[in-house]
């Protein structure tokens, strides 16, 4: 197996993507859409709700908007796991999946330039919603007969943040992706995925750390689910997320995060085995 010749299933495999994307356009806004409803939204009623204790790695008191962006990063990042894995799936339907398949290289490799050319869609897309949380927009204000700046969100960050959350969203997005693609090889159809949503990806979302702090669940009572959520894999990558946007590295959510991707990696080359997986399973033609 020659580099030259990942590298050309790498581009074909990106391109393939980014093309898919631009001509379904609807798919930026809806991956924005939600994330952005629960910042202007739901993160209104509770403005001030974090004001009262100061939780690592925050230096000060924080408002909700700030808390919540690295959750809806981590949304962002599980929404397009999920839709490069429904690709997958129509692709196995429309019959392009074998097609690729019997491409002369490994079928790990197939599936990890399938992973990191979805990946990187999801990274530029969390930039896009990061800069429309730090957008800020000259007005003039008549009262004060002066311009100033109109600041939608009220977030925002160091310079530096815009380098240190790279890496964490990468590796995220890495883990994300590769439970979706094992998840694709038990789901056979498209209709599906509504169940794998339902059961997957809300769960995943609501039982972690990106829409309230942990120690407010043990505090609250609810030890059951602190634990449920401590074990949940999402919430360590918003929380590695989290630590990466203030220049911090946290150790504990790096390794669990990185060897959850190698586990779901893992299982989903080992679905994709022609000899024991989604390939014989298959139904062959009379």
């Amino acid at each position: 197996m020659q580099l030259s010749h990942v590298g050309r299933a790498l581009k074909a495999l990106t391109m393939r993507e980014i093309t898919k994307f631009v001509q379904q356009r609807g798919r930026l806004l809806s991956a924005l859409v939600r994330p952005l409803m629960w910042l202007a939204v739901f993160a209104a009623g509770f403005y001030n709700v974090f004001g009262v204790s100061i939780i690592p790695p925050y230096k000060t008191y924080i408002t909700y908007q700030v808390y919540i962006v690295p959750g809806l990063l981590g949304i962002i990042l599980l929404f397009h796991g999920m839709q490069s894995s429904l690709s997958m799936v129509y692709d196995r339907e429309m019959g392009v999946m074998r097609l690729l398949l019997t491409a002369p290289l490994p079928r790990w490799v197939l599936l990890v330039c399938k992973l990191l050319a979805g990946t990187a869609l999801s990274v530029i897309t969390c930039y896009v919603f990061l800069a429309i949380c730090a957008l800020r927009i000259p007005w003039y204000d008549f009262s004060e007969a002066q311009f100033t700046w109109l600041v939608p969100f009220d977030i925002n960050f160091d310079a530096s943040a815009w380098l240190t959350v790279l890496p964490a969203m990468i590796v995220s997005g890495l883990m994300l992706g590769a439970l979706w693609l094992f998840l694709s090889v038990h789901i056979k159809q498209l209709e599906n995925f509504a169940g794998a949503m339902n059961f997957v990806m809300f769960p995943m979302f609501f039982f972690s750390s990106a829409l309230y702090p942990l120690w407010k669940l043990r505090e609250g009572g609810s030890a059951a689910l602190y634990y449920v959520a401590l074990a949940n894999p999402f919430t360590h990558a918003v929380e590695l997320i989290r630590f990466a946007l203030y220049g911090e590295f946290e150790p504990v959510a790096a390794a669990v995060v990185t060897g959850s991707t190698a586990v779901f990696f893992l299982l989903a080359v080992l679905g994709y085995n022609p000899q024991r997986g989604m390939i014989r399973r298959a139904p062959q033609p009379a």
